[in-house]
């Protein structure tokens, strides 16, 4: 029964110190990786300053000869998601990746010297600083999908009260972008309206929009616009529904999400806190059986 409970105490504390160990090198990591970007700036703005900087730039120029056309075109596409952030292109991520994983295989090697570990853990870490990057490129993307959903319901009520208000689509759209939030989708909004007044055509613009942010809600929403200008709708009418239904949607997900919590929670429950449980409760019967009753 004893050597159950101990191991059972075992295991638990491994796993919780793993864990534990592992998020904490994570965010290490996390860490380190934005003040190293954070050294980058745009070379339209003023050049490159920083020592991360020149060596991402250095190494991109290097990579731009032996880039694959797919992995170029899909993290262009990606990076555009994203917002294209610190100006990076498709050989600036590239040039990261292997600097990531190198950092990781000398963090391995630093490891395996110290600890007495397998060569693997070392491949490992140089691994996960391969991919380390390609995680934070859509995160990027995630982050400001999430930012446009947010301000969608708030920029398409404007915009509606202005059509409705008698302004054609150019100046509510011009509204919009003027009395909006701050934002990606107030940026995205004014170079719609910056093409508009370029010559460019309604569903040209909103066209381009839609294929730069890929989201579906946004997509739904343009499409609809599109549509209702082709078949001579009325505007006002039109954007009323969709504001309508984006509330709706928006409800629905924030339904959906709330019914995936308990699902989520799992993985806290089993990795830190059930460990910390058994060690506090089983603890000290595991010591009595182990030691004696240390009081008598």
């Amino acid at each position: 029964m004893s050597d159950i409970l101990t191991n059972t105490l075992m295991g638990g504390a491994a796993l919780m110190f793993a864990t534990s160990a592992g998020f904490l090198g994570v965010g290490v990591y996390q860490n380190y990786f934005s003040q190293f970007l954070s050294e980058v700036r745009d070379d339209s703005a003023g050049g490159v300053s920083g020592i991360g900087a020149v060596t991402i730039r250095k190494l991109g120029a290097l990579n731009r000869r032996l880039m694959w056309p797919g992995y170029e075109n899909k993290m262009r596409k990606k990076l555009t998601k994203g917002g294209e952030p610190h100006a990076f292109k498709p050989e600036d991520i590239m040039a990261l990746q292997e600097i990531c994983a190198v950092v990781g295989l000398l963090s391995g090697l630093i490891l395996i010297n110290a600890l007495d570990e397998n060569l693997a853990w070392s491949l490992a870490f140089a691994l996960f600083g391969m991919y380390y990057p390609l995680i934070w490129v859509n995160d990027q993307v995630t982050k400001r999908h999430l930012q446009i959903s947010r301000a969608l319901p708030y920029s398409l009520d404007l915009l509606t009260l202005s059509v409705e208000a008698g302004l054609d689509f150019t100046g509510a759209l011009a509204k919009v972008v003027e009395k909006g939030k701050a934002g990606p989708l107030r940026e995205e909004l004014q170079i719609v309206l910056k093409q508009l007044k370029m010559g460019k055509t309604r569903e040209e613009a909103l066209k381009a929009m839609i294929a730069r942010v890929d989201l579906p809600a946004l997509t739904t929403f343009v499409t609809a616009l599109i549509q209702a200008d082709k078949m001579g709708t009325s505007l006002g009418k039109v954007l009323r529904i969709q504001s309508t239904q984006l509330r709706i949607d928006r409800t629905q997900r924030a339904e959906k999400l709330a019914g995936e919590a308990p699902v989520k929670m799992l993985f806290p429950l089993i990795a830190c806190i059930f460990p910390t449980v058994f060690m506090v409760l089983f603890g000290p019967i595991v010591f009595q059986f182990m030691f004696g009753d240390v009081g008598g």
